[in-house]
């Protein structure tokens, strides 16, 4: 069975990016939100086996979603993904539960890497 994927970024061509590498990769994308409430109504509706999420959302700041996301499934497997690499918002994602923080504009090749590691292995903590 192929690993579902949430994809969530305000941004429509990110998201698409984000879907088309990880479909070509032979992930199941089962979701995109484009804000935080959609972000955590689609994740708790589909239970992805992991989930890309922005930090900056029109509505919220991705480390609220990962919290929101984190008291309903503690498990959750998320990787931030975001332009903003700023080092206290990559350690903060990881300690609110994040495996990874990807900093934008990234490589497919790095995308994928965390991504298979991510979903290997819940003890990944990167920044990329």
């Amino acid at each position: 069975m192929n690993k579902r994927i949430l994809i969530v970024d305000d941004s429509f061509y990110m998201r698409t990016m984000l879907k088309n590498m990880l479909t070509d990769a032979g992930y199941e994308v089962v979701g995109e939100a484009a804000n935080g409430a959609q972000a955590v109504e689609m994740a708790n509706a589909t239970t992805p086996d992991l989930i890309t999420l922005d930090v900056i959302l029109p509505d919220n700041t991705g480390l609220d979603v990962l919290k929101s996301i984190r008291q309903t499934q503690p498990n959750a497997k998320v990787v931030m993904c975001s332009a903003v690499g700023q080092e206290v918002i990559v350690n903060e994602a990881i300690e609110s539960g994040a495996l990874a923080y990807i900093v934008k504009p990234f490589s497919e090749e790095k995308v994928l890497e965390i991504v298979g590691a991510a979903l290997q292995d819940n003890s990944t903590e990167t920044a990329a």
